[in-house]
Parts: C-alpha cells; sequence; structure tokens
C-alpha cells in the first residue's frame, strides 16, 4: 500500500496534461531527492531567494528572479510589485490602492480567468483594441497606439498574455509601453518548452515574466517564477516574505531585499499567504537545472514519440481510424475520436471510473474527441492507459442504446 492508498485514494493515471486539479505530473527522480534532502535541514528564506534569484537571472538574461507557489501567484505578485514599487507604505496598504497607480492596460482577447491573479492585488484591469481577427470580423488586433492612448497617470503596467500565435506580437506592445516608461507583465505560465522561451520574452523588451515551475519544467508542482528588472523583483521580494525581524539583530541579503534604500521593512504584505518552501525552491531549482543544461530536448522529443506511438498502436488494434498523433513533437497528443460529442463525453466518464481511473483532456469534446496528453503519462502506466481506452471504444456501440454503460447519444424516437 501506498500513501495515497492508506488514505483510501486510488492513484490515477493522468493523461490530461500538467493539470494543478490533478496534481500535475510525477516528479522526476533527482527533483524527489532534492526536496528530501531540502526538507532535512532548515535554511533563512531570504538568503536562499537571493540565490535562487541569481541562477534564475543567469537563466533567464534578466537581472533578477523569484521562485513563487506557482504561475498564478507570480502574477499577484508582479502585480503588486508595479503598483507599490519600493514603497514600504503602499506594500503595507494592499489591495487598498486608494490613491495609488493601480491600472492595468489588457487586451481585451488576452482576458481570461487567471487574469484575477492581477486584480488579486488591486489592480484594476483597462481593456484595450478589439478581436476583429480573432472573430472574424476584419484583419487588425490589438495596434500600439491603442496601448500609449489608454496609458495616464493612473496606469501601474500593462499585461500581456502568451498566446498561440502570439497576437500581437510582445513587441508591439513592449515598446509603447516603454514610451510611456510603464512596465510590462508577461503571462507565459505555459510557455516552456521550447527553451528558449526562458530568454526570448526578456529579450523582447518584457519588465516581469511568469513562468510556471510545475508543468513543462518538471518542478514542483506547486511552484513557479519570475524574471525581469531587479528593482521589481526587489518589491516582490517586499510583498512576500515574513519580515518578522528585527534589522538591528539581523541584515537581510541586500541584492534581494534593499534595506539601505528604505525606511524600514514592511508588514506581512499581499503575498505572505503564497508562501513557498524550501523544499519548493530547491526542487525547482533542479529542474531548472535540468532544463537548461538538456542537451537540445531532442532525447526527451523522441521519448514522448516513442511512448505515444506504443499507446497508439495498443489503442488501436482492432480500431484504425479512430485515432491519431497530433500536436507538436515535443508534446504529442493522441486524438481519440468517438465520433460525437455525448459519446466523447460518456467514455470521458467511463474512464475516469475505471480501476485505475484515467483522466484525460476534454478540449476537444465537443469534436467527439478525447485527448491523451502524452507528456504526463508515465512509461509504466503506457499500458493499462491504452487498455482502459480500448476498452471503451469496444464499448462504443456493443449495447442497445439506453442500456447502463453505452456510451453512444439515446436517440428518442419522434411520435
Amino acid at each position: 500500500m501506498g500513501v495515497y492508498e492508506d488514505l483510501g485514494i486510488t492513484p490515477l493515471i493522468n493523461a490530461a496534461g500538467f493539470k494543478t486539479r490533478l496534481g500535475g505530473a510525477a516528479l522526476p527522480a533527482d527533483v524527489i531527492d532534492a526536496m528530501s534532502a531540502a526538507a532535512g535541514a532548515t535554511v533563512d528564506i531570504a538568503v536562499l531567494q537571493a540565490r535562487a534569484s541569481e541562477i534564475i537571472a543567469r537563466a533567464t538574461g534578466a537581472e533578477a528572479g523569484y521562485v513563487t507557489c506557482g504561475a498564478a501567484a507570480a502574477l499577484t505578485l508582479a502585480a503588486a510589485a508595479c503598483i507599490t514599487r519600493l514603497d514600504v507604505k503602499k506594500i503595507d496598504a494592499l489591495p487598498d490602492t486608494h490613491g495609488m497607480p493601480n491600472e492595468i492596460i489588457i487586451y481585451r482577447a488576452h482576458r481570461n480567468s487567471y487574469d484575477h491573479a492581477l486584480r488579486a492585488a488591486g489592480g484594476k484591469l483597462i481593456e484595450v483594441g478589439l478581436n476583429d481577427r480573432g472573430v472574424g470580423a476584419g484583419v487588425r488586433s490589438l495596434e500600439a497606439w491603442e496601448v500609449e492612448a489608454a496609458i495616464t497617470d493612473r496606469t501601474a503596467a500593462v499585461a500581456y498574455v502568451v498566446t498561440t500565435p502570439e497576437d500581437p506580437p510582445l513587441s508591439i506592445v513592449t515598446e509603447a509601453a516603454h514610451r510611456r516608461a510603464v512596465p510590462v507583465i508577461v503571462d507565459a505560465a505555459a510557455q516552456l518548452p521550447p527553451r528558449e522561451n526562458l530568454r526570448r520574452f526578456i529579450a523582447q523588451g518584457a519588465d516581469l515574466v511568469a513562468f510556471s515551475g510545475g508543468k513543462g519544467l518538471r518542478g514542483p508542482q506547486a511552484s513557479g517564477f519570475l524574471c525581469g528588472r531587479k528593482e521589481l523583483v526587489q518589491s516582490v521580494a517586499l510583498n512576500h516574505l515574513d519580515f518578522d525581524i528585527d534589522l538591528k539583530l539581523t541584515t537581510p541579503p541586500l541584492d534581494l531585499i534593499p534595506v539601505d534604500r528604505l525606511p524600514g521593512l514592511p508588514h506581512h504584505g499581499i503575498g505572505r499567504g503564497f508562501k513557498v518552501g524550501k523544499e519548493e525552491i530547491i526542487g525547482f531549482l533542479v529542474a531548472l537545472k535540468k532544463f537548461v543544461e538538456g542537451a537540445d530536448g531532442a532525447d526527451e522529443t523522441k521519448r514522448f514519440r516513442r511512448l505515444a506511438e506504443g499507446i497508439a498502436r495498443d489503442v488501436s488494434r482492432g480500431h484504425t481510424g479512430d485515432l491519431e498523433i497530433a500536436g507538436p513533437p515535443e508534446a504529442p497528443e493522441i486524438h481519440v475520436d468517438f465520433q460525437d460529442a455525448e459519446s466523447a463525453a460518456s467514455a470521458y466518464r467511463l474512464l475516469a471510473q475505471g480501476n485505475p481511473p484515467v483522466i484525460v483532456s476534454e478540449e476537444l469534446l465537443t469534436q467527439g474527441k478525447l485527448v491523451i496528453f502524452v507528456a504526463t503519462v508515465r512509461e509504466d502506466q503506457a499500458q493499462p492507459l491504452a487498455a482502459a481506452v480500448g476498452r471503451a471504444l469496444s464499448a462504443r456501440g456493443s449495447r442497445a442504446p439506453g442500456e447502463e454503460g453505452d456510451l453512444r447519444p439515446v436517440r428518442k424516437s419522434t411520435p
């Protein structure tokens, strides 16, 4: 019995992707070992974050970096940093932003459920631009003049969400914002791999970039990081760390906490509830090192491809034409076609209720397809996963409509 079975919980096969609600993917052994070793000792967290800042800066080409408890927390801390800068009084006041520049400009087509993280710091979102290109109403998207026209003395930052394809190009936004001396926060939570993205957004002028540590980087699920301008990262630390200390007795690392430039330290800031432990910081740093030093990702890409082909081969026995391998080489997906949305939904439920439970992605459910995200499937899970999906395909149409467990839609006859 394992730790989950002892609690009466059956571990599932995660074929849905790096989902927080599913706990992400299983961690590599060296990350687990590093976190275990970190848990057995104590360390000054500010000193550890200062060292992490140096390592992140080297990896990203930014001035500084900071480890957070996920990318959403990184966005809240980034917004707080742009609103307060190094003003201790403002740090103490958040999320009350009365009298402060608190507006964050964002392209209307970039609005999503995660922009709540920006608002949580006290930011007020100001939408600009029209999504003509996205809805097929025209060929234009956000333009530089729209960003500049929205900037006032109440503007704290401009937010940009990396989309695929990127629309508009980030450089258009950063150049417009910087002409008015306004920082740009980039949400790049799911943009690793490829490895070049570690540096790309900083090179294009971003002032703070938020990444997840628990997705393609394969670090702890409760990790993320920011990279960017040093003064903004210092503000992140001031909005986040535990400052129940006496400066007459101790001196925090000045590169991260510039007490020589402050009238004093803030009380616990808005980020105090976003605690990141020594275990997550160490596990993240090990994962980042592996990601940066990996040859070129070719071995991992080949492994994912072999895994996808093996699963697809096992599933397709007797089900030719029901599936295809899609997605980019570094993150292959298997699309399993159940012909219609209702049948696919029934198959999804059947898989989720199996033993072991199998959770696949529902992103193409309305098209009648289930998506198997290969990167979160362990090698030893490939066979039971394929067997479960094969059974679901075989069950499709094998029962009379309306029979318990039927995977086809029940069609009522007309009178």
